[in-house]
């Protein structure tokens, strides 16, 4: 059997029959739409009709991973299961994201779409847009779909100030949930983490290795969890080399270039010589600003990111970052999430992935005021 990765996006799934069943417009199924639905359904698993036809009428001789395979290809392709299929749960799993347009997001995705598929569920795909729907409306929607769990990453549980009370029902309605990164204390899930403070000691190590003495700090929002973290490691690994850090070495941002390139600004009118990014959006902000400024990175500020997204090494200059280990924790969630259906419950705890310092070319040694003889 062949595995798929397929995305429902909740909300445009269309309601059809397969085999002798009828369409959801009440209109008899021809032969020939049944024989093109059941090539449709055993293409996208990878078997043949007959393996389709077998699952369908619940006849013997199909594995319980083909059978759950061709259950999920009918809820990817929108095809009502058969009547007597319908009393189980559909093996559906929220995937809610922030948005698409940071590349880690959509790399995020992928390895957790793929673990799932693999494990027979269908990931239902869920971001925010502006002016779209809340996070709260999605979480609503994916439980009137009957899910069989959910998987947040980058959402609100991470911010002090935002809204949680659709977390707190879903601790309520014992619905198995996994959160990727940190979140705040009251939510009470089992968590994916990068370690922050091992992110921010890499990076301070290599910046002073380069000769900076003047670093600066660029986090998310201040009640961000994650940027939080970040902030109370910093300042612990500069007290550790008995440097002092300055009250405007740390400089909060949104999550975007628009962001990194106004908080690098101050950054760089403040003569710092080198930068810790919370993420590589925020990282090309700043090296939008050196230039802006008539200047150059990293030959007058050195750049850090966080997360290695996809591409980073292709910028001008090539970004060093910190790498978060995507895939481990991409499958990682999804054990523990199936763990939490399988047992019932599992332990709230956070397991910590160790990042990668990756150093290409945004920073190098501080420059040496040149002083006359």
């Amino acid at each position: 059997m062949v595995g798929f990765l397929s995305y429902l996006i909740l909300g445009l799934s269309v309601s059809c029959a397969i085999g002798s069943y009828t369409c959801a417009m009440g209109q008899p199924a021809g032969e020939s739409a049944k024989t093109r639905r059941l090539a449709e359904v055993a293409k996208k698993v990878g078997v043949s009709e007959a393996t389709v036809s077998r699952v369908l009428n619940g006849r013997p001789g199909v594995s319980d991973a083909t059978r759950a395979a061709v259950l999920t290809a009918l809820d990817v392709l929108g095809y009502e299961r058969p009547t007597q299929l319908r009393g189980e749960r559909a093996r559906l799993v929220g995937l809610v994201l922030p948005e698409l347009g940071n590349p880690i997001f959509p790399a995020l995705a992928e390895v957790i779409g793929g673990a799932l598929a693999q494990r027979g569920f269908t990931p239902v795909l869920c971001t925010r847009t502006a002016g779209g729907l809340s996070e709260a409306d999605y979480v609503n929607m994916l439980v009137d779909q009957h899910v069989s769990g959910m998987v947040f990453a980058g959402g609100h549980y991470a911010e002090m100030d935002s809204p949680h009370e659709h977390y707190f029902r879903l601790m309520e309605l014992g619905l198995p949930v996994v959160l990727v990164n940190a979140a705040v204390p009251e939510l009470a899930f089992p968590r994916v983490s990068t370690d922050d403070a091992v992110a921010v000691e890499q990076a301070f190590t290599h910046l002073a290795s380069l000769g900076h003495e003047r670093i600066a700090l660029m986090l998310g929002p201040e009640d961000h969890i994650p940027s939080q973290r970040k902030l109370a490691a910093f300042r612990a690994v500069a007290a550790g080399r008995g440097t002092p850090v300055a009250e405007d070495a740390v400089v909060h941002a949104m999550f975007s270039i628009e962001g990194g390139h106004s908080a690098a600004s101050r950054i760089i009118t403040a003569g710092f010589t080198a930068v810790i990014c919370a993420s590589d959006v925020l990282a090309l902000g700043a090296i939008r600003a050196v230039r802006r400024a008539g200047l150059s990175a990293p030959e007058d500020l050195s750049v850090v990111g966080f997360d290695d997204s996809a591409f980073i090494n292709c910028t001008h200059p090539p970004l060093t970052t910190i790498r978060q280990p995507i895939e481990a924790m991409g499958r990682a969630a999804v054990t523990m999430l199936v763990n939490q259906m399988e047992r019932g419950s599992v332990p709230a705890e956070e397991l910590l992935y160790e990042p990668e310092l990756v150093v290409r070319g945004s920073t190098a040694p501080a420059r040496v005021a040149v002083t006359g003889s």
